[in-house]
């Protein structure tokens, strides 16, 4: 069989993840605190045909001839650029400016990092998710605001203030995490992300901190960093790949089949 044949089918595949990643930036696009992703493609295996020597006295030198064999997704990297931020005029909706992540808790105790910070109080006084997560303070345990708290206000250092029984007084501190290798996080929905050992070792810290976590804007919300500009773009390269690739089948197709008909 033609090797253009499979190599065209490796393409067809890589443009199809491709056209997944870009779908779902654009289904994203309104999503707080998301992130693009990108699709980066490599060279899969090469085939040597002949091998390169190098030049002596008597002869000179020659280059390999080598053949490749098709395309593959070489990774889907996340893109950390600061989204636009839209005012929400809530106190606890909070947007990070800058580096790191808010660190939230689930009921087992582990923990998830979010940019995403639209939170609220629950009957507890738990500041949370919209999914229930409670959010982590800088004393690594979640923040409790109390029961009946009113006017609460959160400060560009994480520090929450309000008032109880009409005394005012410090509720919490949120708390920031970065990472060496932000990229290197695993989404796993929501929003969320969990630490895992490419992304190494999280620094937490106060947001404004000398570890270079950035500080917050209470009353906003940082939405999605996708640019639909670039995502079309992407739509059109991912559809005439596929058409290219589907026509490079098609012509080795036309080939085998004049070469079935040789004998007639």
């Amino acid at each position: 069989m033609l090797r253009s044949m499979f190599s065209a089918v490796s393409g067809l595949r890589s443009h199809q993840t491709m056209m997944d990643v870009t779908g779902n930036n654009v289904a994203n696009v309104n999503t707080a605190g998301y992130k693009a992703v990108r699709t980066t493609f490599q060279e899969t295996l090469t085939q040597v045909v002949r091998g390169g020597g190098a030049g002596g006295a008597d002869n000179g030198g020659v280059n390999p001839m080598q053949l490749g064999l098709g395309s593959s997704v070489a990774a889907t990297d996340l893109i950390f650029t600061q989204g636009a931020s839209q005012v929400t005029g809530r106190a606890t909706d909070v947007a990070i400016q800058g580096d790191g992540f808010f660190v939230v808790q689930d009921a087992g105790g582990n923990d998830f990092y979010t940019r995403a910070g639209a939170f609220g109080v629950d009957s507890a006084g738990n500041l949370v998710t919209p999914e229930g997560l409670r959010v982590v303070g800088s004393d690594g345990n979640p923040i409790v605001l109390g029961q009946g708290a009113t006017d609460i206000a959160i400060g560009p250092n994480g520090a929450i203030t309000g008032k109880i029984n009409g005394v005012g007084q410090e509720l919490g501190q949120i708390a920031l995490a970065r990472f060496p290798n932000p990229g290197g996080l695993t989404r796993v929905g929501n929003g969320l992300y969990d630490a895992g050992g490419a992304a190494g070792e999280a620094i937490v810290g106060t947001p404004g901190d000398a570890n270079g976590l950035g500080g917050l804007q209470s009353g906003t919300l940082e939405m999605s960093n996708v640019d639909l500009a670039s995502e079309f773009t992407n739509l059109i390269l991912a559809q005439r790949g596929f058409q290219a690739n589907s026509r490079t089948i098609t012509a080795s197709d036309e080939l085998l089949q004049e070469l079935v008909n040789l004998k007639r």
